[in-house]
């Protein structure tokens, strides 16, 4: 028996029927014994069927497989009502959008019994059938060159390491020291991971618990989740300053930079000559960023989808957190929150 002798693994979900049936399936290929794990979908007052699939595919599982349905609230206060029906006595968040490896919870549990972990965090990977686009996408999103490592996927990192609830968990008697999520829009796991950190919890990252994170997005859907991800750090900051690290300002410092040096250019000789180095600079990055992914991912069409992705990503993020500066810090707009037309990126 491990540290802990039960898990409630907790899902919101809202209109995902379709990735909800990948996830359930994923879980009945684990190596972990159903009777130490419970799988609980909040259903966010979806309108998609989901409600009625699970309530007919529990009897085809050899775990308990549970529903509870909400008024449609957000991932938060649906993560919060999983806690307060769960039975186990230590909490799992996965996104809808994940499907699990069959070794994931027993490296949970593994990993937690031997460092003593009140709280964990994974990482996200991509699938070999993803579509190309997202595994640009997962590469933007994991590459030390555009994270820091802060998202938890290299040793080195340039700023401090907080789980997200794509693949997160925490103890039972955590959780009833600090509560639940809080009901900001954006960056909730930053915010409560910081609260657990806070505590005095011990929190360990674990490389081998990764998940498949299949994000379903274009990228006009990458850009505004990044800005947005941009504006909840200024959020986050407003909350707590120990929250803004220098890592975070590198997207914004770039946007106002590369503007500052082309309008620059258009002006002064010196000037243009340094924004040519400086472009030619950016683009043998984004080739050998391109490159480096298409060996890693051995997928020669994201030689040219990388160095469209990635300019995006930091443009995305940049914008956002200018665009929080500006209305709530220097404007006072509380109600500025970015892109606003779903809770579920």
């Amino acid at each position: 028996m491990g540290r802990y002798a039960f898990y409630s693994i907790i899902v919101p979900a809202f209109n995902r029927l379709d990735e909800i049936r990948e996830l359930v399936q994923s879980f009945q290929q684990l190596d972990f014994p159903g009777d130490r794990f419970e799988l609980i979908i909040v259903d966010d007052g979806s309108t998609d069927g989901t409600q009625e699939w699970v309530q007919a595919y529990r009897e085809r599982v050899d775990f308990p497989l549970r529903l509870v349905r909400q008024e449609n609230r957000g991932p938060g206060a649906a993560r919060n009502k999983g806690m307060e029906v769960a039975k186990g006595d230590f909490f799992i968040f996965l996104d809808s959008d994940v499907t699990v490896p069959p070794g994931w919870l027993t490296a949970v549990d593994r990993a937690l019994t031997e460092q003593g972990g009140e709280a964990f965090g994974g990482p996200d990977a991509h699938r070999d059938d993803f579509p190309v686009l997202l595994k640009a996408i997962n590469y933007a999103m994991t590459s030390f060159l555009t994270t820091g490592g802060i998202r938890g996927h290299t040793r080195k990192k340039m700023g401090k390491y907080y789980p997200r609830s794509f693949n997160m968990g925490v103890a039972r008697n955590v959780y009833e020291r600090i509560g639940g999520f809080s009901n900001i829009r954006h960056g909730q796991d930053i915010e409560y991971s910081h609260r657990i950190i806070q505590s005095g919890a011990r929190v360990i990252h674990i490389p081998e618990a990764y998940v498949f994170h299949k994000r379903r997005t274009t990228l006009k859907q990458f850009f505004r989740q990044v800005f947005n991800f941009g504006v909840a750090r200024v959020r986050l900051a407003q909350l707590d300053r120990k929250l803004l690290e220098p890592v975070h300002l590198f997207p914004s410092l770039a946007v106002m930079g590369l503007v500052g040096i082309f309008l620059g250019a258009l002006l002064h000789q010196t000037i243009r000559t340094m924004f040519f180095y400086l472009l030619g600079l950016g683009v043998v990055v984004l080739a050998a960023s391109g490159i480096h992914g298409a060996i890693r991912y051995r997928d020669w069409r994201l030689l040219y989808l990388i160095p469209v992705v990635i300019p995006i990503q930091i443009l995305g993020y940049g914008l956002g957190f200018l665009a929080a500066i500006w209305f709530r810090v220097i404007r006072g707009r509380e109600d500025f929150i970015g892109f606003r037309k779903r809770y579920y990126g």
